[in-house]
C-alpha cells in the first residue's frame, strides 16, 4: 500500500468552486439538484470537452449504525436516512429525479441505488483537477454498502466486497465511543488480507461534536499510529432549494467535496505508484488503469 500522499498535493483542493470547476460541475447536476447515475451511466459532456474517467471500487466498513448508507447518500446528493435501517437484500427499482422529497424504502434501501443479496451499490462521478498536469480527470466512485448482519450471516458477502476493490472507508460515530474502539479490528478484518488498497477513516456524526465520546486526544492518537488519512462529515439533513423540499446539489457537493477530493487524490496517487511513476514500495498492488471518456 502507498504512504498516503499530504492533503493537496495531488488534487486542486478548492478548484470546484472555480469558474472553470463549476462548468464541470455543471454535468452532474440537473436545475441545481445532483443527478443519480446507474451502474451503466455516466455523466455526458459537450463534446469539446473530452476527459479521461478513472473508475474505482469501494467498499464502506463499519458497526451497524454508524452512518455507512447516510454517508453514501450524502455523497450521492440522495435524502440522508433519519431512522436507522439495517441495509438488507431486497431490490429496489426506485427512480429518482428532482420533483421533490424521496424517503428510504421498507429495506432500508436509498432511491438512486442497486441492491441485490445484501449489498447496495451507488455511483457517484466527481471531476477533479491534477495538481501535477492541471489536467481534469472524471473520477467514478462506485460505493458498496453491505449490513453488519448481513456480513455475518453469509460467508460469501465480505468475499464479494473486497473482491477487486480499490478503496476501504472505515466508518466509526464520534457518539459512539465502541465504533471508534473497533477500528483496528475492522481493518484486520477487512483489509488484513488485501496487500493493496486504499484506507481512510471517516468519522460521522461530527455534528453532534458536543456530545462526542471520541476527543481529539486520541484522534491523533489513531492517526499517528496508523498512518491512516481521517476524516470528519456531518450527518444533518442537506440544504433545500426555494422550494422547501428539493435538495440543494451545489450546496451538498460543497459539504462533501473534501471527502470526494480525499478519495480522488489517494487513489490517483496509487494508482501512480504503482505505474512507477512515483517511487514503488513492494507491496503495491497493480494499477487500475484509465478509461478515455
Amino acid at each position: 500500500m502507498a504512504r498516503p500522499p499530504a492533503p493537496g498535493s495531488v488534487i486542486v483542493p478548492d478548484w470546484h468552486e472555480s469558474t472553470e470547476g463549476k462548468e464541470y460541475l455543471a454535468c452532474i447536476l440537473r436545475k441545481n439538484c445532483r443527478r443519480v447515475f446507474g451502474l451503466l451511466e455516466r455523466p455526458v459532456l459537450p463534446p469539446p470537452v473530452a476527459i479521461d474517467t478513472a473508475s474505482y471500487k469501494i467498499f464502506v466498513s463499519g458497526k451497524s449504525g454508524v452512518g455507512k448508507t447516510a454517508l453514501v447518500a450524502k455523497l450521492a446528493g440522495l435524502e440522508v436516512p433519519m431512522v436507522h435501517h439495517e441495509t438488507t437484500g431486497i431490490i429496489v427499482p426506485t427512480p429518482w429525479d428532482c420533483g421533490g422529497v424521496h424517503t428510504r424504502d421498507s429495506g432500508g434501501s436509498m432511491p438512486g441505488t442497486e441492491l441485490a443479496q445484501g449489498i447496495q451499490t451507488t455511483v457517484v462521478f466527481w471531476p477533479a483537477k491534477l495538481q501535477a498536469s492541471n489536467r481534469v480527470v472524471m473520477f467514478r466512485f462506485e460505493f458498496w454498502d453491505c449490513g453488519e448482519s448481513a456480513l455475518k450471516k453469509f460467508d460469501h458477502m465480505l468475499p464479494a466486497c473486497k473482491e477487486k476493490t480499490d478503496a476501504f472507508l472505515f466508518l466509526f460515530s464520534f457518539t459512539d465511543r465502541a465504533s471508534f474502539e473497533d477500528l483496528p479490528g475492522q481493518l484486520a478484518r477487512v483489509a488484513g488480507e488485501t496487500p493493496g488498497g486504499v484506507r481512510m477513516v471517516i468519522g460521522s456524526k461530527f455534528d453532534q461534536y458536543m456530545h462526542t465520546d471520541v476527543p481529539e486526544r486520541d484522534l491523533t492518537a489513531f492517526r499517528q499510529a496508523w498512518e491512516l488519512p481521517l476524516l470528519r462529515v456531518k450527518s444533518v439533513p442537506g440544504r433545500r432549494l426555494a422550494d422547501g423540499r428539493t435538495l440543494d446539489g451545489r450546496a451538498g457537493l460543497a459539504d462533501i467535496a473534501h471527502v470526494l477530493n480525499g478519495l480522488a487524490e489517494q487513489l490517483w496517487h496509487q494508482d501512480q505508484v504503482a505505474a512507477g511513476l512515483l517511487p514503488n514500495r513492494p507491496e503495491d498492488r497493480p494499477s487500475r488503469g484509465v478509461v478515455a471518456s
